[in-house]
């Protein structure tokens, strides 16, 4: 005997067997009982989720000899001539094929005859958004008035594709998406029935692929049950048939995604594909994850029943929710879904979603205002550690890493520098600077070959081997390793002639259009500074609208 698929073998046969639209079964099955069957009906919802049966089920019910509680009995002559296809009062029309107008009116032709066996002549058209506009209006007027024997079922996935008119004349019945945990059930029935040990794990995700369709999990469990013939199907078993991804990889993707680690990203999208995944389910089911994670932060650990997801991993995803701001969430989302449909239609498939991770972990390219805020946000977060970043700076700056401009300003140009000595004078001391000053300093030091030859001899010749430190006050000093060189410029302040220190500032004016002052200093061991750009008390109080106090270090605290 050939083999028949699994949703054939088992597609419902009485009320009792349909799964997921118990508001529709209930209605249908009053009508039955208390003969207020109407003449039109419209069955619209998404594929698989039992439109057509629960349309062969009316038929035999309104027909069946010995209902059982408005369900076909199954046993009489007429439900098993309608169960074998071979009655005449029941036809089943497929409106993709026959959509024209001679199909219609050849359905109004067979109207005029009453059964010849049973109470009812029932005509099921399937896809019924498929007809022309011709033929919808050849149907209209015998959908409105039949003779009261005929009963016109129409079944379809696009309703919004009905005309009005068709609509007005039917009562309309929405099948809803079956839930994870029914498709789940049923599925556990019927492993058990046909003798297949699968574990609840891997009808469960197998539930969750199928999106709402019986139809569809009947069939993948039917192409996995088939792959891994005579032993258990387990959850991994699944995931390698579909191609799919274990949930451990979002929680570690998303845990990258969030800390802006590409490499990491592109490492797990990498070991991905090695490993055989499908692309297209990979990314399917990453959207899935981020929406649990998204409604655990919306409405908190109560929509672990909803999401559909265990108690172990209902910790993980509140935990990966309580971390992440909504925004973020949905703007992983958005761009997820935009590469999914990108990505069906594409041979490069790799190569966008490579582009979507670099795109998730640096907000910055994009323009959105997901985008924007979710940048607004870290610099929100950079500021509240700022006070944090700020102590530790002020213990820097007491412990004499800038030069206090009070020390500085009180420096004479005629006092050579403490020649120093031991590990503390060797040192190379670190000094920061506000921006305005380090820019200067910068563009001295940069171009100090140029200024120096602005100054007339012997000057010139005595400010070669120099070099500009910061002196404090908007002021820079130079500092000197020959004490003859160091001399000559000393001797030179006042004088008439020429006072180099004056000759510099005038060139400085002149070449930049910047006011600057120079001091002279000699250092005889020539300790290097180590200049940075530091943040002012100024800029400070400016970025974080408080004030500043700076501590003294504990070693100060001490003398």
């Amino acid at each position: 005997m050939a083999y028949t698929a699994l949703y054939r073998k088992w597609r419902p046969q009485t009320f009792d067997d349909v799964s997921g639209q118990d508001h529709i079964v209930r209605t249908l099955r009053n009508q039955i009982l208390t003969d207020h069957v109407g003449h039109a009906y419209l069955f619209c919802g998404t594929r698989g989720t039992g439109k057509t049966s629960v349309a062969k089920i009316f038929a035999r019910a309104v027909n069946c000899e010995h209902p059982n509680n408005g369900s076909p009995c199954g046993e009489c002559p007429s439900c098993r001539k309608i169960a074998a296809g071979n009655s005449l009062n029941v036809m089943e029309i497929d409106a993709a094929s026959n959509n024209g107008v001679d199909d219609v009116r050849e359905i109004r032709n067979q109207v005029q005859y009453p059964p010849s066996e049973g109470r009812y002549r029932v005509y099921i058209i399937d896809e019924v958004h498929m007809l022309s506009a011709g033929a919808f209006n050849a149907l209209l007027k015998t959908l409105e008035e039949p003779p009261s024997y005929v009963i016109f079922i129409l079944a379809t996935t696009e309703v919004n594709r009905i005309p009005v008119t068709i609509l007005s004349r039917c009562q309309r019945y929405d099948f809803h998406r079956i839930s994870v945990q029914t498709i789940t059930n049923r599925l556990t029935e019927l492993c058990a029935a046909e003798k297949i040990d699968a574990e609840e794990a891997a009808l469960r995700y197998i539930a969750r692929v199928a999106d709402g369709s019986m139809r569809d999990a009947l069939s993948l469990l039917d192409q996995c049950a088939a792959f891994h013939f005579d032993e258990k199907l387990t959850y991994d078993n699944v995931l390698d048939e579909l191609g799919a991804v274990d949930n451990s990889v979002f929680t570690r993707l998303l845990d990258e995604l969030a800390a802006g680690d590409v490499r990491a990203c592109l490492g797990e999208l990498d070991r991905a594909i090695v490993q055989g995944r499908e692309l297209t389910q990979m990314i399917t089911d990453f959207i899935w994850y981020l929406r649990s994670v998204l409604l655990m932060k919306a409405g908190g650990p109560e929509m672990a029943d909803m999401i559909g997801i265990s108690t172990e991993n209902a910790r993980i995803v509140k935990k990966q929710a309580d971390a992440l701001p909504e925004n973020v969430l949905m703007r992983y989302i958005r761009v997820l879904s935009e590469l999914l449909g990108t990505m069906r239609l594409s041979s490069q498939k790799r190569v966008l979603a490579e582009i979507a991770m670099i795109r998730l972990t640096r907000p910055e390219m994009e323009t959105n205002p997901d985008a924007v805020l979710e940048r607004l946000e870290k610099l929100e977060k950079q500021m509240r550690e700022l006070p944090q970043n700020l102590s530790a700076l002020a213990g820097g700056l007491a412990a004499g890493g800038v030069p206090s401009p009070a020390a500085s300003g009180n420096a004479s140009a005629d006092t050579p520098g403490p020649a120093g000595g031991g590990a503390a004078a060797n040192r190379p001391k670190k000094v920061l600077l506000p921006r305005a000053e380090y820019e200067d300093l910068m563009e001295v030091r940069n171009n100090w070959r140029t200024i120096q030859g602005t100054v007339r001899q012997p000057g010139r010749a005595a400010l070669a081997g120099t070099r500009v430190d910061p002196a404090g006050n908007g002021r820079l000093n130079i500092v000197f390793r020959d004490k003859t060189h160091y001399d000559i410029v000393s001797r030179s302040r006042g004088s008439e002639e020429g006072d180099v220190l004056r000759e510099l500032s005038a060139s400085v004016a002149e070449l930049y259009q910047k006011k600057m002052e120079f001091t002279a200093e000699y250092q005889s061991d020539g300790s290097d500074q180590e200049i940075e750009y530091g943040i002012s008390d100024e800029e400070l109080r400016e970025k974080i609208h408080m004030d500043v106090e700076v501590e003294d270090a504990p070693e100060d605290r001490q003398k």
